[in-house]
């Protein structure tokens, strides 16, 4: 089973949501930090036992020996990380997809490929959790590359969550992408509402199901219930404004320590996640 944790904008409480759900379930899951530009549920997790591994794109290399400025790796990029006007061409490399296209079609064999390094794939445990979390360098700037890498650690056989980037954008669609269920952190406010909205609209369209789990109850109106009702979006759990939960955050402590009563009400969630995929998931990560 693959849960992925989304929202249409940030700080929602989408970390919250998937650490304190793989946490509370105790039994064994797979927790993977697709939000890669700003991981943070290792900051909850405290796994140990971390491993390394770098990620690469390849990106062409020019032999300008033989290059004869022919031009058609430049025309079949379609991201403009290889430009050649009647000149030698240019390789940009933080442009660059790793398609293969330009050396496919050069006709002299004067395009190779060599791995550029995007970031780096930490893994870990932290008691029945098996952790993955990618780790974008700094000025790299596109994530999904790293976010495939990531997930390339799901396994079928078990419980894996996804911890998404927040937005609509190319790297929340690369993390929800394949997901059994997509499960939108919302909070009841005008914001909350909007980007809910957002996010609504990009799981259909990649026809995914998906639930609403609305945070800090409490703090705004029913508008995200009305509209959860009008576009028959279920709300499978609602998390209270507490001022216990919040200063547990900020200490990167669990929410369900702070408030015990949390811990079933998570657990009923991944019930209702996996009674709507008509489930039973189990297995080791």
């Amino acid at each position: 089973m693959i849960i992925a944790i989304a929202s249409g904008k940030g700080g929602t409480g989408k970390t919250t949501v998937a650490v304190n759900l793989a946490v509370a379930l105790e039994r064994p899951v797979r927790l993977l930090d697709c939000d890669v530009e700003e991981p943070n549920a290792h900051v909850f997790l405290a796994p140990g036992g971390d491993a390394c591994e770098s990620v690469g794109v390849p990106v062409p290399v020019v032999d300008e020996a033989r290059c004869t400025a022919c031009g058609a790796c430049a025309e079949i990029c379609q991201y403009n990380a290889i430009v050649s006007l009647k000149t030698k061409p240019l390789v940009f490399p933080e442009l660059c997809h790793g398609c293969g296209g330009c050396a496919l079609v050069c006709p002299e064999g004067a395009v190779t490929e060599e791995a550029h390094e995007v970031g780096v794939i930490e893994t870990g445990r932290a008691g029945p959790v098996a952790f993955v979390q990618g780790r974008l360098n700094v000025g790299e700037p596109m994530s999904p590359p790293l976010i495939r890498a990531v997930k390339r650690h799901v396994r079928p056989d078990a419980i894996n969550l996804l911890d998404c980037p927040p937005g609509t954008a190319c790297p929340m669609i690369a993390a929800v992408r394949g997901a059994d269920v997509v499960l939108l952190v919302t909070e009841p406010t005008p914001f909350g509402l909007h980007d809910l909205g957002l996010a609504v609209e990009t799981v259909r369209l990649l026809g995914l199901p998906l639930g609403v789990v609305v945070n800090r109850v409490g703090v705004g109106d029913d508008r995200v219930h009305r509209y959860c009702r009008a576009e028959g979006v279920p709300v499978l759990m609602e998390i209270p404004d507490d001022r216990r939960i919040a200063e547990a955050y900020s200490r990167g402590e669990l929410a369900i320590d702070a408030v015990p009563a949390l811990g079933p009400a998570f657990v009923r969630l991944f019930e209702a996640v996996a009674e709507r995929l008509g489930a039973q998931p189990a297995g080791e990560p």
